[in-house]
């Protein structure tokens, strides 16, 4: 299928609100806050993009997310120290696939040269410090034209400091409160940007004074939401599945049924001897029952059929073609038997809707990934959990996670004989990092089928050489996917509150 075509049917074209921004362009196609991901997120029809800044040591601004340059360049190091001249030596592609190497890290002027034409690409950029505003208001005045842009940051200093220099600026957040609220009133704060879920507190009900959106929205039924809102804007790491879900709610505005795609989450059985001989940890043998309705006033054929992007699966059930008339719904078996070492990328269900209008076919793709997770279900009290074995020869390594009220502490109750231990914890989009021991705050509405939860630590294994045993390099253990925090870490588990025993 053409490339043109596919977009297509994944909702190109079709506008909205909200905007739908590429998170860090298109990272799933193309190396993240690189202009070949800024450009691609354009292509696939997206209404703009988000990228983070940071200077290097002359003051211009790149296009980076991290302090450092390990995680997304062949250099190390912090970007700070990095003068203009060796920006040409840095290699920003050769990390995501072979096909980018030598991929430059941008500047932020080469960004705002992506205007997406007679559209008008939005840009929302996001910083750290308020030091970096100057530089973006002086690059922003240079232009030919005008640029929708915002300039976001989890910093109230730094949103200050962006409106005292006459530009748009959003501030972020986890979830809604009350006092942000008050201090994008009273501060003439243009927008107001929370997490997936983040509007539902009780702040997140009443009336704000600016624009709200939402950033990293990359679920499915989260997206419907934000669309149905709908939203001023969101982010996104999956602009095929955005652009379709906001699709979708145009061609069916009338439809208030939940996602029409509905799948399973595959919980992870404790881990048995065949199973990680042959797939590893992460890996079990399900039978499940997917749902797929027809949300349109017109009957379509719903061809279903499954992405395996990731470990060995065997599967039984798919591909399909269903007759669904306006407002049907059929539900078809489904067996998997496989999976891997690591939380990986997991199987993705797509359902291509087709119908006609006249002479004229037409289609919209939905998808849904089939998420691997495991559930803890936490009273007042502690809970010892193991942590997986992603490797052969990874140590039998255990935390403890202890409730208190809207407060988690976990800490590691043994690291397996791995050194420099620090402890992680992620509940929802919220991630906090200690030493041997963690504390983070639950969300303020928890439902019964609880929130999105990691716990692990990072730390360095022994490793045998030949003067003996020494601490190797610096790696993770964890207890589900969803850390570190990103793309490429699998979906995260669950924590479901339940009342005490």
């Amino acid at each position: 299928m053409a490339a043109q075509e596919e977009a297509g049917e994944y909702g190109q074209g079709v506008g909205g609100p909200p905007l739908v921004l590429g998170h860090r362009g298109a990272p799933r196609e193309a190396p993240e806050n690189t202009l070949s991901s800024l450009r691609r997120a354009l292509e696939l029809g997206l209404d703009g993009v988000e990228y983070d800044l940071h200077a290097v040591a002359s003051g211009e601004p790149v296009l980076l997310h991290d302090e450092t340059l390990e995680r997304t360049t062949d250099k190390s190091g912090p970007v700070s120290a990095l003068s203009q001249a060796e920006l040409v030596h840095v290699d920003a592609g050769g990390w995501f696939a072979k096909r980018f190497a030598g991929e430059p890290l941008p500047l932020f002027e080469e960004a705002l040269e992506l205007d997406g034409g007679e559209r008008g690409a939005h840009h929302m950029i996001e910083l750290k410090d308020p030091a970096l505003v100057p530089a973006v208001a002086r690059a922003l005045a240079r232009l030919a034209r005008p640029l929708p842009i915002h300039v976001a940051s989890f910093h109230r200093s730094v949103c200050l400091e962006a409106r005292d220099a006459g530009l748009a600026s959003m501030l972020l957040t986890e979830e809604a409160s009350e006092d942000d609220r008050a201090f994008v009133r009273d501060e003439r704060i243009s927008a107001y940007g929370t997490a997936p879920a983040g509007w539902h507190t009780a702040a997140g009900r009443a009336e704000w004074s600016c624009a709200r959106w939402s950033w990293s929205v990359d679920d499915p039924a989260d997206l419907l939401e934000a669309c149905r809102t709908p939203l001023s804007g969101i982010n996104t790491n999956e602009p095929r599945r955005a652009l379709a879900v906001r699709a979708l709610v145009r061609l069916a505005p009338d439809d208030r049924g939940p996602y029409p795609l509905r799948v399973p989450r595959l919980e992870v059985p404790a881990a048995a001897d065949d199973a990680r001989a042959v797939h590893g940890e992460w890996s079990g043998a399900w039978e499940v029952v997917l749902g797929v309705r027809n949300p349109f006033p017109f009957p379509v054929q719903a061809a279903l059929g499954l992405d395996l992007r990731g470990g060995a699966f065997q599967v039984t059930g798919l591909p399909r073609t269903l007759a669904l008339d306006p407002g049907a719904q059929e539900e078809l078996a489904l067996t998997l038997h496989g999976g891997s070492w690591s939380p990986l990328e997991d199987p993705l269900v797509r359902v291509r809707y087709a119908w006609r209008r006249g002479r004229t076919p037409q289609a919209l793709v939905l998808e849904a990934p089939l998420e691997r997770v495991r559930t803890l279900q936490l009273s007042e009290g502690a809970q010892r959990v193991r942590l997986l074995r992603e490797r052969p020869g990874d140590p039998p390594a255990t935390m403890t996670v202890r409730r208190r009220g809207r407060e988690l502490i976990a800490w590691v109750e043994d690291s397996g004989g791995w050194s420099d231990v620090a402890s992680q914890v992620r509940v929802a989009h919220r991630v906090r990092t200690g030493r041997r021991g963690v504390r983070i705050r639950l969300p303020e509405e928890v439902g019964p089928e609880g929130v999105p939860f990691c716990v692990g630590f990072t730390g360095r294994p022994m490793e045998r050489s030949g003067d003996g045993e020494k601490a190797g390099a610096p790696r993770t253990l964890r207890w589900a996917g969803g850390l570190p925090y990103g793309l490429g870490a699998g979906a995260p588990g669950r924590l479901v509150l339940t009342a005490r025993a």
